[in-house]
């Protein structure tokens, strides 16, 4: 997802600063009151772990930032400014890892990309995003409406295939996920497609039925395709906090995930949970969410991620 011009990068900086700015008033508010005219000191420390972690970065993460601080600035006196820098920097180091996109191969026709996550998590409007983008930037996409449970995703994806243009395999309520997917990948196959995206349930609360679906899913795809899926990527909603690191735990036992799409960033204080993700999984970030247009959809790149959710603006 690239842009062509600084003034659209501004734009997007602008977005995604406005999408964090609960987050980042809570962190930066935060940090002011801290480090108001006074030094660096244990107390001052503290306080700054337990403000990371209310933040969601997570207990690690935030014993490291806060560690980090200690080694250059203990005992100096510090203005708010200056730590907020310094925890910009390292919390970019920590993204910079995952900063990923999510690649299409053009010799690979087509990609196939399982999208998974709980219900409510942004799945199906992740998957219109990503087909409208795919779609501007001039490739064949097919969507697959493999929630086959809820007639509401089944509808609402293709109300987005209609918009973006591309068509939609679907079934009727009930149907049976694999044999969806299943057709999706032969009919993609014969047109020439560059891009698939299929829609999975996401019923946690019955862990072994789901499993099951989607492993099958991944069996039967690959009778049409042997190297499919080629990517699994799972959306997490932002404004469950720590409990998107619960999830990427539990969904890592039922597939093999290979990148992530966090959504809703805008909706809470709990931004910080990206790093904590970052730091504990090390797994692709492909694309942010922070808002409801399209243009809200970005892919995830650190240095402005990090900057944004202290409070900065975009490094020159």
């Amino acid at each position: 997802m690239s842009d062509t011009t600084e003034q659209k990068k501004g734009g997007w900086f602008q977005r995604l600063k406005a999408g964090l700015s609960r987050s980042s008033s809570k962190l930066g508010d935060g940090i002011t009151g801290i480090f108001t005219k006074r030094k660096l000191d244990d107390a001052a420390l503290e306080e700054l772990e337990e403000l990371l972690i209310t933040a969601d970065l997570g207990v690690t993460t935030a014993a490291k930032l806060t560690a980090n601080l200690a080694k250059t600035r203990f005992d100096k006196e510090v203005d708010p400014r200056e730590v907020r820098e310094a925890l910009a920097a390292d919390i970019t180091r920590i993204l910079e890892p995952v900063a990923k996109p999510l690649t299409i191969d053009p010799a690979q026709k087509p990609t196939v990309v399982l999208v998974v996550g709980v219900n409510g998590s942004g799945k199906t409007t992740t998957i219109g995003k990503l087909a409208t983008h795919y779609v501007r930037e001039g490739l064949k996409v097919r969507l697959a409406a493999g929630d086959t449970f809820r007639a509401a995703a089944i509808e609402q994806l293709k109300i987005w295939g209609e918009r973006a243009g591309c068509p939609v395999v679907a079934g009727n309520q009930g149907a049976d996920a694999a044999g969806l997917a299943f057709t999706a990948v032969e009919q993609a196959k014969a047109a020439g497609d560059d891009l698939l995206l299929i829609d999975t349930a996401g019923r946690l609360h019955n862990k072994a039925e789901l499993m099951a679906e989607l492993q099958k899913i991944a069996r039967v795809m690959k009778k049409v395709e042997p190297s499919a899926p080629h990517h699994v990527v799972l959306v997490l909603d932002a404004t469950t906090g720590q409990n998107a690191l619960s999830q990427i735990g539990t969904f890592k036992e039922l597939v093999d995930i290979t990148g992530l799409v966090v959504t809703k960033l805008d909706g809470s204080a709990r931004g910080g949970v990206l790093v904590a993700l970052a730091e504990k999984f090390g797994l692709p970030v492909h694309v942010v969410g922070v808002g409801e247009g399209a243009e809200d959809f970005r892919p995830f790149t650190a240095r402005d991620f990090a900057r944004a959710l202290v409070g900065l603006e975009q490094a020159k």
